[in-house]
């Protein structure tokens, strides 16, 4: 009998790979650590590899600890299906993952490339997923890279662990550790990555000399991170970064200890040795009971050798062309206003209650005329309170401490409605039922974090049965992923009859913006008084 049920799940699995891969014929591929097989598609010319590792997996002995190389391995390892995700609650309602289930052992990467048997030197985006380190995913569908690599670079994905199992910190952890350092983990993860990626691209007719690193949001603070450390600074060619950085961050190795020591004192185990014997499980339910911690950036003196901003200022980070951006929108202006009415009076008195020391000067950079004006500057003040500045200020810094081009753009269009009618946008991306009561507070003032990822990658189509997109839509995602594609592959994001993108003079006090929209177009800014102000308020002048 076990063998009729044996013969039944093979004959079940052969079907289901077959019914998913009907227009592909497996190939092969050798690269460092054996043989590969994925798949090669005759209707789209695309060969792609999912789950490929690119580490050992950190479990038993490894959790929480640097990842260590993949060891070889012997025949023909199937890599046709996403590896797990990282280990993460639900936290963000427009992740849709295609993974196969939750796992600590999640270090897999996945490769989409347009090559031919001989082909040699197509540039390389490998893209990192945000959610705040605490979620996300490299199979999601938003990030899929077929539709990049038919345009003739290879796109690759890449899991880094989140949350407690990627981030945590501890004394006996620093001290079993051979830098003697701990925390850093999904930004380690990132960096062995980017060496795989360095190591193994060429088997993919890649260009180990041409890899740019890309990301939105977390993605985007560890594409800012990885042009900092020295692990990483030199195997890369470019840098994107969509919305954030992580320039201004950064905690001792001891103040990060201590965040450990109390999450540990929190729980019910009495030391860390107890904590590293749990269940994932166990650990996942500790993480999840105490989501309100936030893992730190730890200056370890390793992954990270100094502050970043540091870093930067001393131009050590790679001297690289870095295009750079944010979104018009990317919090509410519900943010500041509350619930109050959108009045200059009231947006007045949140002013003087949020900068009671700098009220008349922020009053000067954010000044409605009217109350028509007050959404809009409510939006634009938490939006550069959030995501602007920081971002701006990697923008600013690289391009006075790089003799490399620096491209910056400001992302507007707005995304259609949901396909499901009872679901709304988030407040800073994601998705939620929609409130009938506060209906009319949630019309979008502008594009919302996050929603740029499938115009820039060029996956609308992907994602169709969830936003009801339009021709609108199409078209700003042409332009956009061809700005995209043009950067990667010369480090200059002009060509294809697209409106001329200037690179930013180093000490120009009004920087030219690329605005992506229906209609796109390049301007000079006339606001970056306020990010020298916040600058000066966030003391990071």
């Amino acid at each position: 009998m076990k063998y009729i049920n044996l013969y039944l799940i093979l004959c079940f699995f052969t079907f289901s790979v077959s019914a998913q891969n009907k227009n592909a014929f497996p190939v092969q591929l050798k690269i460092n650590n054996g043989i590969i097989e994925g798949n090669y598609d005759t209707h789209t010319g695309i060969q792609s590899y999912f789950g490929v590792p690119f580490a050992s997996p950190p479990i038993g002995n490894l959790r929480w600890k640097a990842p260590e190389p993949m060891k070889n391995w012997d025949g023909v390892r199937i890599t046709k299906t996403f590896g797990p995700r990282p280990m993460q609650p639900l936290i963000f309602g427009d992740m849709k993952s295609r993974s196969n289930g939750l796992s600590e052992d999640c270090l897999y990467l996945n490769i989409w490339t347009p090559s031919l048997s001989d082909t040699k030197g197509l540039p390389v985006l490998l893209y990192f997923y945000g959610g705040g380190n605490m979620a996300g995913d490299a199979s999601e569908y938003r990030y899929d890279g077929e539709s990049m690599a038919k345009n003739g670079i290879i796109m690759v994905t890449a899991n880094y662990r989140l949350n407690i199992f990627g981030f945590l910190a501890h004394p006996e952890l620093s001290e079993e550790s051979s830098y003697n350092a701990s925390g850093n983990y999904g930004f380690l993860d990132q960096s062995m990555a980017i060496k795989w990626v360095s190591e193994n691209i060429h088997f993919f007719g890649g260009d180990p000399n041409k890899i740019t690193i890309a990301g939105e949001s977390a993605g985007s603070f560890a594409v800012s991170l990885q042009m900092a450390s020295p692990l990483s600074s030199s195997l890369i060619s470019g840098a994107i970064g969509e919305s954030g950085s992580s320039l201004t961050r950064g905690v001792s190795l001891d103040e990060a200890e201590k965040i450990g020591v109390r999450l540990v004192n929190k729980s019910k185990y009495n030391s860390l040795k107890e904590l590293k014997n749990l269940s994932t499980r166990e650990i996942y339910e500790l993480y999840n009971k105490n989501r309100n911690i936030r893992f730190p950036l730890v200056i370890d003196g390793y992954f990270m050798p100094d502050l970043p901003l540091k870093i930067f200022q001393n131009k050590k980070q790679s001297q690289i062309p870095l295009l750079v951006g944010w979104n018009s929108a990317e919090t509410p202006p519900t943010m500041i206003m509350g619930m109050d009415e959108f009045t200059v009076q009231n947006f007045e008195k949140k002013i003087k209650k949020r900068f009671p020391d700098n009220h008349k000067e922020v009053l000067k950079l954010y000044s409605p005329s009217s109350d028509k004006d007050v959404k809009l500057l409510a939006r634009d003040l938490s939006s550069d309170l959030w995501m602007g500045y920081i971002t701006w200020k990697w923008f600013d810094i690289h391009r006075k401490n790089s003799n490399n081009n620096v491209y910056r753009y400001m992302y507007h269009k707005i995304r259609p409605p949901l396909v499901d009618k009872s679901m709304e946008a988030g407040l800073a991306g994601g998705t939620k039922k929609k409130d009938p009561k506060n209906n009319k507070r949630q019309v979008p003032s502008g594009a919302c974090h996050s929603c740029e990822i499938e115009y820039a990658l060029g996956n609308l189509e992907l994602t169709k049965n969830i936003y009801s997109w339009t021709e609108e839509d199409y078209k700003v995602s042409k332009t956009m992923q061809s700005y995209f594609l043009n950067f990667v592959k010369n480090g200059n994001p002009n060509g294809d009859n697209l409106e001329h993108w200037e690179a930013s003079k180093p000490n120009s006090k009004k920087p030219t913006v690329m605005n992506i929209d229906v209609n796109s177009y390049s301007s000079k800014t006339e606001n970056d008084s306020r990010y020298l102000f916040l600058d000066k308020y966030f003391s990071n002048n």
